[in-house]
């Protein structure tokens, strides 16, 4: 009998093509499961399939009883509930690193379009100004990245590869983490003294209860008037509000964001910002990010069908 597995989030059908050769698959398309599948469908689920932003608790557990493995797509896991899964001997995978390469990439974009403020020299040429000679005080110079203070928030994988990344245009790299690893960079004891030296905050924390809103106002303020903030992390650990006012009142000059509090709904008050740089949550979408996801969630998913255990399994 094959082996099925349910796709609880919405994903595009070309992703799921590769699980579709080895396994036979139940697809929400992102609606609630029971709406989709009837209770006895429901009942002899043993794994699945989610984005590991999509909210999955308890409650959600519960509609599977022989649920045995939930296997996020992707690095991320914070829409899980990992201690409703241990109580319930479900095992989670994910896949860590996969896609690390890709959205340091995307940060690194983020940060030269904001600092250098691309987006604004883009118009100034298309709409003639720059033809007609027309001043413009947002084209003035801006600072370089040669001796610029880079904090990383987050040394994990990705914050690794940006960190690095970084480094390569000559500019000073500090962090603050859970850990602090021998790495050649500056490390800071608190995320509110990393804000206080650099002048570009990069996000790259893993989400969860701990990380909720710690880029706070007191944060940002930090950051100072000639400060940058990058998020490519997830949405809830900037304080979303609390950011909107900092740019607006010009207390930091910029932000790029790739990730926002409610996906995929950026508020009306940032997007009419003209100092923020925005991305529809494509730091992972690249071609390789995809296939090495896709190797990941395949191993996960093979390696439980066969009594093995998650090879990618959270720790």
């Amino acid at each position: 009998m094959t082996d099925k597995a349910l796709i609880y989030s919405r994903f595009p059908k070309t992703m799921m093509a590769r699980f579709a050769e080895r396994f036979e698959l139940l697809d929400t398309g992102g609606k609630p499961a029971r709406e989709v599948f009837s209770a006895d469908e429901l009942g002899g689920i043993r794994a699945v399939l989610t984005a590991g932003g999509t909210p999955l608790g308890a409650e959600a557990m519960d509609l599977f009883p022989k649920l045995g493995a939930i296997v996020c797509y992707g690095t991320g896991y914070d829409g899980v509930d990992l201690k409703a899964a241990v109580a319930r001997n479900i095992a989670v995978g994910h896949s860590p690193g996969a896609n690390a390469a890709s959205v340091a990439d995307i940060a690194m974009t983020l940060m030269l379009a904001t600092t250098r403020r691309i987006l604004v020299a883009d118009q100034y040429v298309r709409s003639g100004d720059w033809a007609a000679s027309k001043p413009s005080p947002m084209m003035r110079p801006q600072a370089g990245m040669p001796g610029r203070r880079i904090g990383v928030y987050g040394m994990g994988e990705i914050g690794r590869k940006i960190a690095a990344r970084c480094a390569s245009f000559e500019s000073e790299i500090g962090y603050f983490s859970r850990s602090r690893y021998d790495l050649p960079y500056q490390y800071f004891p608190t995320l509110e003294a990393l804000a206080d030296w650099c002048s570009v905050l990069m996000i790259a924390v893993r989400a969860g209860a701990e990380t909720q809103h710690a880029v706070s106002a007191d944060i940002l303020k930090r950051l100072g008037a000639d400060g940058y903030v990058v998020n490519i992390s997830r949405g809830s650990v900037i304080d979303e509000k609390a950011l909107v006012v900092a740019l607006t009142e010009k207390t930091i000059a910029g932000a790029g964001l790739d990730v926002y509090d409610q996906e995929p709904h950026a508020p009306d008050a940032l997007t009419a910002l003209p100092n923020v740089v925005f991305a529809p949550h494509i730091g992972g979408h690249t071609l390789e990010s995809h296939v090495a996801m896709q190797n990941c969630v395949l191993a996960n998913l093979t390696a439980f069908f066969e009594g093995r255990p998650l090879p990618y399994e959270v720790k």
